[in-house]
């Protein structure tokens, strides 16, 4: 964080704040980092009290002050003896501290914001713009999936006096969570990749999810960019709702940042990228999975757009092979046996997508196995989801499903009732049993999909199954 006196984080905050037992003043300065985990306190640092579903952040505060906490934002006071700044909402304090963090590094005139928000993707695509732009200048983006309420605001506390970028990753479970994250950083490029069934429940339908990340634009000004799917037709009609200039990528003829004469292998994706102006270039891009060739052009539109030469961005791009932990990463390698763990999350789009690449990646003759779980907050259309991904592992030609979990069942029982298939399907409890299955049965040369979103908790299962053909 940017060094700030203890009267001025309070102010920022909207919090009272109290010196008792601690030779602090209002006008001590604090600079370290600001986190609600007490685990990641370090010397100097702002620990922020946060109250959870499950448990009570004030209950690590003396931890947080034995690893030398310099100030705690909390909704009551403690017994510690360490300055406190009291605040009614420590959230809500937490994003008055970054908006103001953020008004002050913008002040200075060098910090551009691109915001990203999509159903599926953001993550990649915030990891690509930062391997892109901190070629060109200090860069501030989210660890891992830091994107809600919580995690976007503390990633904006990153920022110093220097930083150049902030890539801002935005998600949503409802309607106005992006709209709050914008009024604490509004972006200079908005970027929407595309709107899917991910937490459709949660939202409350697809016409919700819809609104929600349009909350990305709608607030961008006329000297804004918006970064739009030109192939989503959930996300077309979002021009209409931005005074800022569009910039379309995608797949087809309307799409200004497009891909052209596209090769999936089983080391990624090779395509030419064409920009405004009719600039090309041909890209080896070392992510696995086609379906990331539009994350990657969603990063190419936003940096063009900052300023940086296309030759600059696509060798940035070539550099990143891994679209972050669990996410189609390739592990194994034992008897040619590739274990692609992509186990992190799971919406329909992104199943599709992962079954697709498997489909494409296998050598002539081997065989594929798909392990998959729950895709879960799909509310209502749950189970027809679960239906449709059994019948496209179907018509892949998928060797064999290991379906795990009853929430996942009717994708195995939709798989089996399909009677044109040559593979076949089982159906374990857990992921112990899907371990057992799949590693007595392996053979040389096949490749190994895991595949669910977080809450089933396959990713760990994709590890051990990576460790074990290694």
């Amino acid at each position: 964080m940017i060094a700030l006196t203890l009267s001025e984080i309070a102010s920022a905050a909207g919090g009272t704040l109290r010196l008792d037992g601690s030779p602090a003043t209002a006008e001590t300065v604090v600079s370290g980092a600001v986190t609600t985990d007490s685990r990641e306190i370090g010397a100097g640092d702002v620990f922020v009290a946060k109250r959870g579903e499950f448990d009570d952040g004030h209950r690590f505060a003396p931890s947080a002050v034995e690893r030398g906490a310099a100030v705690l934002i909390v909704e009551h006071a403690l017994e510690l003896p360490v300055p406190q700044i009291v605040v009614a909402d420590s959230i809500d304090a937490l994003g008055a501290l970054a908006t103001e963090v953020v008004r002050r590094v913008r002040a200075l005139g060098r910090l551009r914001i691109v915001g990203v928000t999509g159903s599926n993707g953001k993550t990649t695509t915030k990891n690509l713009l930062r391997a892109v732009l901190e070629q060109v200048g200090p860069t501030v983006a989210a660890r891992a999936s830091y994107n809600n309420e919580v995690g976007a605001p503390v990633t904006m506390l990153e920022l110093a006096e220097d930083t150049e970028f902030l890539v801002a990753e935005m998600g949503a479970s409802g309607v106005g969570e992006i709209a709050r994250l914008i009024r604490m950083a509004r972006p200079d490029v908005g970027i929407v990749l595309k709107v899917g069934l991910a937490h459709a429940g949660e939202f409350g339908g697809i016409e919700k999810t819809v609104q929600a990340k349009s909350e990305m634009v709608t607030d961008l000004l006329p000297g804004d960019v918006a970064v739009l799917n030109a192939d989503d037709p959930r996300v077309v009609p979002m021009a209409g709702l931005t005074d800022a200039r569009v910039v379309w990528f995608g797949l087809g003829d309307t799409a200004e940042v497009r891909a052209t004469e596209l090769r999936a292998h089983s080391r990624g994706t090779d395509f030419t990228v064409t920009v405004p102006g009719g600039e090309q270039a041909r890209v080896h891009f070392g992510v696995l999975g086609e379906h990331h060739v539009m994350n990657a052009l969603a990063a190419v539109a936003a940096s063009i757009e900052l300023g940086v030469p296309l030759a600059d961005v696509v060798a940035a791009l070539e550099q990143v092979t891994l679209a972050e932990r669990w996410r189609m990463q390739l592990m194994g390698g034992r008897d040619g046996i590739t274990v692609i763990n992509d186990a992190y999350n799971a919406s329909p789009d992104s199943m599709s997508a992962a079954l697709k690449t498997l489909a494409q990646v296998r050598e002539p003759g081997s065989r594929t196995i798909a392990v998959l779980g729950e895709m879960s907050e799909l509310g209502e259309f749950s189970g027809e989801e679960h239906d449709r991904i059994g019948l496209l592992a179907v018509r892949l030609g998928i060797s064999q499903l290991v379906v795990v979990g009853q929430a996942a069942r009717r994708l195995h029982i939709s798989a089996i009732n399909e009677g044109s298939w040559d593979g076949e399907s089982a159906y374990v409890e857990t992921a112990d049993e899907a371990f057992e299955l799949v590693t007595a049965g392996a053979r040389p040369g096949d490749t190994i999909l895991v595949k669910s979103s977080n809450s089933a908790g396959l990713r760990l299962l994709g590890d051990r199954l990576g460790e074990w053909f290694a």
